[in-house]
C-alpha cells in the first residue's frame, strides 16, 4: 500500500539547511521525501532520515549528473536509503521527433544499465512530452523503447497536457511505482493541492489498484514556504494506503 511523501523541490527556497528541514517535515504526517538534490555531509543527512523516521526512497538527479558521475551518485545515494532515481526533466527537442526520442531512450537506458540490483531508473514528465509524433503522445513511444526504465507519472503535468491521470495510470500501471500529486487547472497550470481538478479520490485508488509504492506530493509555487508542507500533508494523508 501506498505511502506519502514530500518532493523536496516544493520548498527549495526557505532560509532553513537540509537537516532543518528534514526534522520540520517530519512533524507533519508525511512518511518520506523525494530529494532534490543534496547539500552538506551524507552521513548527517543519513542520520537526520533515521532519528526522525523519514524514509527517502528516490531523488531527483539530472542526467547530465548520472552521466558524468553515475558511480559516484549512486555511492551518495545508497547512504541515504535511495534505490530510484529520477530524471526529472528533458528539454521538449528531446521529444520532437521520433528520431530525438530514440536518442533520447538510448541516452536514458544507457544510464539504467549501469545501476545496480534493486536500483531504478525513473521518468518524471512534465506537458511537453506529450506532443503527438507519429499520431501519438512522445511519452507514449518513450515508454514503447525503453523495457527498462520506470515512469514517475506527474499527474498535474497529465492533466494539463489534456490527458486523462486515471486512464495514464491504469494503461502504464506495469511501469509505475512511483506517482507524483499535483493538483492542477485544466488547460492551465498547475496548482496548490485541493484547489485544481485532479480527481485525488480516483487517482489515488487508481495508483493504489497499479501497485504504487508512494504517493509524492509537489507543489511549484511558494517554495519559501513550510505552509506548502502542511498543505500538501493534509492533502494527501486521508488517501495514505
Amino acid at each position: 500500500m501506498a505511502r506519502i511523501a514530500l518532493q523536496l523541490y516544493s520548498i527549495n527556497d526557505v532560509d532553513d539547511d537540509l537537516l532543518t528541514v528534514l526534522e520540520t517535515v517530519s512533524e507533519t504526517a508525511f512518511d518520506g521525501v523525494e530529494f532534490a538534490g543534496v547539500e552538506g555531509e551524507t552521513s548527517e543527512i543519513a542520520t537526520t532520515l533515521e532519528e526522525t523516521g523519514l524514509e527517502a526512497p528516490s531523488a531527483h538527479v539530472g542526467i547530465e549528473q548520472l552521466e558524468d558521475d553515475l558511480e559516484g551518485t549512486l555511492e551518495t545515494y545508497e547512504e541515504l536509503g535511495v534505490t530510484e532515481l529520477v530524471v526529472p526533466y528533458l528539454p521538449p527537442e528531446d521529444f520532437e521527433t521520433r528520431e530525438r526520442i530514440e536518442e533520447t531512450a538510448e541516452r536514458l537506458s544507457a544510464v539504467t544499465a549501469g545501476l545496480g540490483e534493486g536500483q531504478s531508473l525513473h521518468y518524471h514528465n512534465h506537458d511537453h512530452e506529450f506532443v503527438e509524433v507519429d499520431g501519438r503522445p512522445a511519452l507514449e513511444h518513450l515508454i514503447d523503447l525503453t523495457d527498462d526504465l520506470q515512469i514517475e507519472p506527474d499527474l498535474g503535468w497529465v492533466g494539463v497536457a489534456g490527458y486523462d491521470p486515471v486512464a495514464f495510470l491504469e494503461t502504464h500501471a506495469d511501469r509505475v511505482s512511483l506517482v507524483h500529486i499535483k493538483d492542477y487547472q485544466e488547460g492551465g497550470q498547475p496548482v496548490e493541492g485541493g484547489t485544481g481538478d485532479l480527481d485525488i479520490e480516483a487517482v489515488s485508488a487508481a495508483a493504489q489498484e497499479a501497485g504504487a509504492e508512494w504517493l509524492i506530493y509537489e507543489h511549484e509555487e511558494r517554495q519559501d514556504s513550510y505552509e506548502t508542507v502542511e498543505n500538501g500533508a493534509a492533502y494527501l494523508e486521508p488517501y495514505r494506503g
